[in-house]
């Protein structure tokens, strides 16, 4: 194998001069590769030398696959801070009117605009050191169900030089953001106009608060479209048909059974709860061992760099694994097995072949004979398209048996094995793996991601409702007397509900129409990296927009109707 050329089967690490260029040493690579492999294959190859820092976050050929996770992650802990920023920034000026003679007050005997300034700052400056050691005791609880959710170790260590400097970074930012234009509002009063219950700048003006309420409700209605459309997709991979039947299907490496297959198959067949035993080369449901040794009658200069997915099954495969066939019969049982080959559709297609069952292929320099053609099947992850694959009959090659058992039976058919893989491997443990939780372990990562995401959306939603539920509580307090006026003249509880609450609804509406088309961009750039992925349809932003309408509801209902049923003659007595 060491001299096999054509074989790329393993990973080769390089340790480089720290001043070389691995773009040169790729392309030297590439022409030592050319000197000793001189075919039509290798004239356009190259070497793409990864960095060992960015195996676990990029691909080999540079697309940013878990960057790009950690990127969007990033993004909605900035947007759960925005949020949680725009409700201070909504809630303080709001309530501006409470401190409107204190302020007036304070600039009367004396205080400056700048002393105003920096009490208000150093007012938010300890709110939000107390939030950020709040935060800490919250992170030290939550981490373990975080780790349990991502599938991470992760130790937390506030004392750590990267984690106080996120600390420093993040007060900083959120105090400059939630404080500083609060604190410019605010000492910016007049002190006659404020004493006299005139404000001006925000106290009396609601437009900027407004605006600030559409934002976070654009956000949290793109969090519930992201949920939404991870979900579906999610749902789509698990409940799509791969082609082959992988339901009580357990497998394993056979190692020594290998060297006594027909015998092992024969006896396992007898016992109890199998109904089923065949063997491959790899893993059927992640398959990535290929080739470029392929020729057949009319290979055009064009298909040259013709690249297929090799796999070795047994004769019986197709059959127990429930693949289908759309030509040809397969495997015979005879020795002429050892050059048929049966490719699926995409192979065909790629090809370019017309009626292919008959037609010569030669395979590894071994000239044989396609038999069949089988219905393309999902080998690898959803993640990528089909591609061509090649089915042939190679004992040597013969690496994983599957065993079909049935659901109620299936602690005997393990029982089973595992004795007879103990009269084989005495040196290894029997391991074991159900083709369905190899299925789910497959898309582990994606299934984490949606978690994950499901839990900042509820945490953006609740915090928004935070903010919504103090606004409409000072709405109906700024409003107590009209309130008690317009109930002394008749008004009904519901017509005070949408009094209070219409407002907010239309924000809410408006914060939809700007969230659906932000969202669709978005999602449907997360969708690509899926080869095979549901499409994005107008009722999911319907759903969203439903949903956010309902919970706005829900918030402000109880503010509105406790001021609707509220008794007008208290209302009123305290003027």
């Amino acid at each position: 194998m060491n001299e096999d050329w054509g074989n790329y089967n393993h990973d080769t690490y390089f340790l480089l001069n720290p001043n070389a260029n691995a773009n040169a040493v790729g392309k030297k690579l590439a022409d030592i590769h050319r000197r000793n492999q001189n075919i039509d294959f290798t004239k356009n190859m190259n070497y793409l030398m990864q960095p060992l820092r960015k195996l676990h976050l990029y691909t080999a050929d540079g697309r940013e696959e878990g960057m790009r996770i950690v990127r969007i992650f990033f993004i909605v802990a900035v947007i759960i801070l925005l949020i949680a920023c725009i409700n201070y920034t909504n809630l303080v000026t709001a309530r501006a009117t409470k401190r409107a003679k204190e302020i007036s007050m304070r600039k009367i005997i004396g205080a400056g605009k700048a002393n105003l300034f920096w009490q208000f700052m150093n007012e938010s400056f300890v709110i939000l050191l107390i939030s950020l050691l709040v935060a800490t005791v919250l992170i030290y609880l939550v981490m373990p169900l975080y780790n349990d959710i991502a599938g991470k170790e992760i130790v937390f260590n506030p004392f750590s030089k990267n984690v106080l400097l996120i600390y420093g970074i993040t007060l900083s930012v959120t105090l400059a953001m939630a404080g500083i234009y609060p604190a410019i509002t605010l000492s910016s009063f007049k002190p006659l106009e404020a004493m006299k219950g005139k404000l001006s700048g925000l106290g009396k003006n609601i437009a900027f608060r407004k605006i600030l309420v559409v934002i976070q409700f654009t956000f949290s209605i793109v969090l519930i479209v992201g949920t939404v459309i991870i979900g579906k997709q999610l749902k789509y991979i698990r409940e799509k048909n791969l082609g082959y039947d992988k339901e009580n299907v357990f497998a394993f490496n056979m190692r020594e059974l290998n060297n006594h297959y027909d015998a092992v198959r024969a006896e396992l067949l007898k016992r109890p709860g199998i109904t089923g035993v065949t063997a491959s080369g790899g893993d059927i449901m992640n398959q990535w061992s290929s080739t470029g040794d392929a020729d057949w009658d009319g290979k055009t200069a064009q298909q040259q760099g013709f690249i297929i997915i090799q796999e070795s099954i047994e004769r019986n495969f197709i059959k127990e694994m429930k693949l289908q066939l759309t030509a040809g019969n397969g495997f015979t049982g005879t020795p002429a097995d050892s050059t048929n080959y049966i490719l699926n559709e995409t192979a065909i297609r790629e090809m370019g072949l017309k009626d292919p069952v008959g037609k010569r292929f030669t395979f590894h320099d071994k000239k044989g004979t396609i038999v069949g053609i089988v219905k393309d099947f999902h080998f690898k992850s959803m993640h990528s398209k089909i591609e061509p694959i090649i089915l042939f009959y190679n004992p040597d090659w013969r690496q994983r048996m599957y065993v079909k058992t049935t659901a109620k039976d299936a602690s005997k058919a393990i029982a089973a094995v595992a004795k007879v893989w103990k009269q084989n491997n005495t040196d290894y443990p029997f391991d074991y793996t159900f083709m369905d939780d190899s299925f789910n372990n497959m898309y582990k990562s994606d299934i984490r991601i949606g978690k994950l995401f499901n839990c900042f959306a509820v945490i953006t939603i609740f915090i928004s409702c935070l903010g919504l539920f103090g606004l409409a509580a000072y709405m109906a307090e700024q409003r107590t007397k009209e309130i008690g006026i317009r109930k002394v003249l008749g008004a009904s509880i519901p017509q005070v509900w949408l009094l209070l609450s219409k407002d907010f609804i239309l924000l809410v509406l408006i914060s939809c129409f700007i969230a659906s088309p932000v969202a669709f961009y978005f999602l449907t750039g997360w969708l690509q990296k899926y080869d095979y992925r549901i499409s994005i349809s107008p009722f999911v932003f319907i759903i969203a927009g439903v949903a956010a309408m309902i919970i706005t509801v829900i918030t402000i209902s109880f503010q509105s109707i406790k001021a609707a049923v509220a008794n007008p003659v208290k209302s009123l007595r305290t003027e």
